[in-house]
């Protein structure tokens, strides 16, 4: 008897805890609107100062097509910005004024156009891709955890259709990075195997493709939004984006304590709303456990002929709900700046030289009022 009531005891037990972790994933899979919470402007950029540059490292790194990682890395002036190891960055950044109908009091926004993708000095003649990626792990020297919820927002603009590299396909990517741990069988021996253990990074994200009206049985350029990805890692169709659209848009994914990503996307510059959601997922059925920092890229074909379509993109921006320990981390980054920053501007004065007190001798004194041209 007591057995049986242990045992239903410890059954109750179970289904309550099963139950309790079922309510917990449901509220944190809820999705969040990217823009939601606290804004942490020590990273991200709105590209309002006039000296604002970016300094090429060329050759650029291609490590993903032939593992090679050019080092030093590009980076910009102000530090928020850089090159990535796997793919360089694209070959024209430069401020303009902001393009019609962007963000009110916005006046400069960076436009990103790219020649030279592809492995430097080597022609694929397919579409390759640059990036330019948003220094957040080197300014918040952490990444953050999904518990935070943090979420990324940008303004994209959209240029007029004759503006975009006449191809069809992938022209544009709004991007994040995250890492999780995955776990999986590996051989050991002749007969054996064993678990391994890795810290397996990711990046989910959004892509503007282009339909071209060049290719055969396409009457009107249009362009339209994949999601990347599914569970099983793969692309898929989001929304369409017919020219009468084309313009600023705006785009943000958050993710929740339970590592799901949350996709959204509007036309305009307006805050993301509810209405704005398209899906939420688990691209590669992986759980994000940090998020890294967020990137763009830009597409085009490898001939050395074929400059990428010119987007510009607008007040990139990090948020997170739970931000009290990066609050911490930006007000240490800040001090330790002014530190350095003092400390420069002291070692740019001229020392002063000590003074030493030289009595003169009577005769001197003598001698110094006799001749008053001295």
């Amino acid at each position: 008897m007591n057995i049986q009531f242990r045992r239903l005891a410890v059954s109750a037990l179970v289904a309550a805890a099963l139950l309790m972790m079922h309510s917990t994933l449901s509220i944190a899979a809820a999705p969040v609107v990217p823009g939601t919470g606290t804004w942490i402007s020590y990273v991200g950029d709105d590209f309002e100062d006039p000296s604002w540059s970016f300094i090429h490292q060329f050759p650029k790194s291609s490590r993903e097509n032939d593992e090679r990682g050019r080092s030093p890395m590009g980076r910009s002036v102000n530090g928020r910005w850089k090159e990535g190891p796997e793919r360089g960055q694209p070959d024209h950044l430069q401020v303009v004024p902001t393009p019609a109908g962007g963000l009110e009091g916005s006046q400069y926004s960076l436009m990103m156009r790219t020649l030279n993708s592809g492995v430097p000095g080597r022609r694929s003649f397919g579409v390759e891709q640059d990036d330019l990626i948003v220094n957040c792990l080197g300014r918040l020297r952490s990444s953050i955890p999904v518990s935070e919820i943090p979420s990324c927002v940008a303004r994209v603009y959209l240029p007029p259709a004759d503006q975009w590299e006449a191809r069809s396909g992938p022209q544009f990517g709004f991007r994040t990075s995250a890492s999780t741990v995955a776990t999986e069988r590996v051989s050991s021996g002749f007969f054996g195997s064993r678990s391994e253990t890795t810290v397996e990074p990711y990046w989910p994200g959004m892509w503007i493709h282009f339909k071209s009206k060049t290719n055969r049985n396409v009457e009107k350029d249009s362009a339209f939004l994949t999601v990347r990805g599914d569970r099983r890692g793969r692309d898929f169709h989001a929304l369409d984006i017919p020219e009468e659209k084309f313009g600023w848009w705006t785009m943000g994914m958050s993710y929740t304590g339970d590592g799901m990503v949350h996709y959204y996307a509007k036309p305009g510059v307006e805050d993301l709303t509810a209405a704005d959601y398209i899906t939420s997922q688990f691209p590669y059925t992986y759980r994000a456990q940090r998020f890294r920092t967020f990137f763009f890229d830009v597409c085009n074909k490898d001939d050395g002929r074929s400059w990428s379509t010119p987007f510009v993109i607008d007040d990139p921006r990090l948020y997170l709900v739970h931000s009290t320990r990066v609050a911490a981390i930006v007000k240490r980054q800040i001090e330790s700046e002014e530190r350095r920053e003092l400390a420069r501007r002291n070692k740019k004065q001229p020392k002063k030289s000590a003074r030493v007190s030289k009595r003169p001798n009577v005769a001197q004194a003598l001698d110094g009022l006799a001749d008053p041209a001295r």
